[in-house]
């Protein structure tokens, strides 16, 4: 922690920073995702664990901030922060998707030259209110939720598990709550053994299996989060964001286990990670303590772009992947040039959307929505 405050309450740092390392491994995972030949074989195998992990920091943070304060906040006053949180980057990501839309026409996404003006721009509008698109809408090929900007579907269950908080879920008792984790943690565990797959990916299509992924995968960490900054009291641990830095990195980038032969395996790993692994590094990055300015000031920074990043990066990887596509048989040795030049431009145009967007429209809705 530092002793910066948010209202009363010290401010975790480290759990900024530790957002903004899983979401530069999330690009990573992106961009070495069309180079493998299934997924089996990513190089960034388990970047798609990020997303978990976002959801079980988000449902600590929330309720660090949230838990105690309710005599001050209404239902509706609770959404309406939520909003101006979530809300800007998901119009921006929505809206540069569809800008770049038919200029990432390529053998990969056979849908893109055939759609209209006005189906694009339904599409973008439905976007901004990040609710899903049916299969009839799907304009890219893909079957996904939000086509104009891949991410979106994780905004959608994250908006879900703030609902469900905000309506009701808050007022469990930590006993009562407990028992709602361990079921849903039961029923995490399941879906990853059973999964054919040997993962836990899926929630980014409007059908009842990715519908039933999508939930499993939020119900569990956003909760056991919320559970975990009620019964836990940080303590003093040195070099928290170094060690919790290279576990996170560690698990995101673990090789596929077990193979094809044996999927359940690999599905251990990934709900172990999540059941147990993850919420000890939030425990750890929450204890930890900042030392010197430049620690700070690489906190700080990863935790200013880790949203803008998440929420923007896709709209240049569908360049990528089109050229990925359009280039056959192209190699790990001749892609990382391009690779590495996407990332960059993905870190200049999340820092360039926190200072001349996400910054003074959240000023602006603070001020229109009080």
């Amino acid at each position: 922690m530092d002793n910066n405050k948010i209202g009363s309450k010290p401010h975790f740092q480290i759990l900024d920073g530790l957002r903004g390392v899983a979401a530069i491994v999330v690009v990573f995972f992106h961009l070495a995702e069309p180079l493998s030949s299934n997924h089996l074989d990513n190089i960034v195998n388990h970047g798609y664990l990020a997303v978990d992990f976002f959801f079980l920091l988000s449902g600590y943070v929330i309720g660090y901030a949230y838990d105690d304060r309710w005599d001050k906040f209404t239902f509706g006053g609770f959404l309406r922060r939520r909003f101006e949180r979530l809300q800007p980057l998901v119009v921006l990501g929505m809206t540069l998707g569809a800008i770049g839309f038919y200029f990432t026409d390529s053998t990969i996404w056979p849908l893109i030259h055939t759609v209209p003006v006005w189906k694009l721009f339904v599409v973008m509008l439905i976007g901004y209110t990040i609710l899903p698109i049916p299969l009839s809408m799907d304009i890219r090929g893909w079957q996904e939720m939000h086509p104009l900007n891949s991410v979106g579907w994780s905004l959608f269950f994250e908006y879900i598990a703030n609902i469900l908080y905000a309506a009701g879920l808050r007022k469990l008792s930590n006993k009562a709550l407990a028992c709602f984790v361990v079921l849903a943690a039961a029923v995490l565990l399941h879906f990853a053994l059973t999964n054919p797959n040997g993962d836990v990916t899926g929630g980014w299509t409007l059908n009842a299996e990715h519908m039933r992924a999508g939930l499993t995968r939020t119900v569990f960490p956003f909760f056991a989060g919320l559970l975990l900054s009620r019964v836990t009291r940080p303590r003093y641990i040195k070099n928290a964001f170094l060690w919790c830095s290279l576990l996170v990195a560690a698990v995101l980038l673990m090789p596929r286990i077990g193979g094809a032969e044996h999927p359940w395996i690999n599905g251990l790993y990934e709900a172990l990670c999540i059941i147990i692994v993850f919420p000890l590094i939030i425990y750890f990055g929450a204890s930890g303590v900042v030392h010197g300015q430049t620690e700070a000031k690489i906190c700080k920074f990863l935790g200013d772009i880790s949203y803008p990043l998440y929420m923007t990066h896709y709209v240049l990887v569908y360049f990528y992947v089109a050229w990925i596509s359009n280039n056959k048989g192209i190699t790990l040795c001749q892609a990382w040039p391009y690779a590495l030049l996407t990332f960059g431009g993905t870190i200049v145009l999340a820092y360039a959307s926190l200072k001349l967007y996400d910054e003074p429209v959240r000023a602006w809705l603070r001020k229109k929505l009080k």
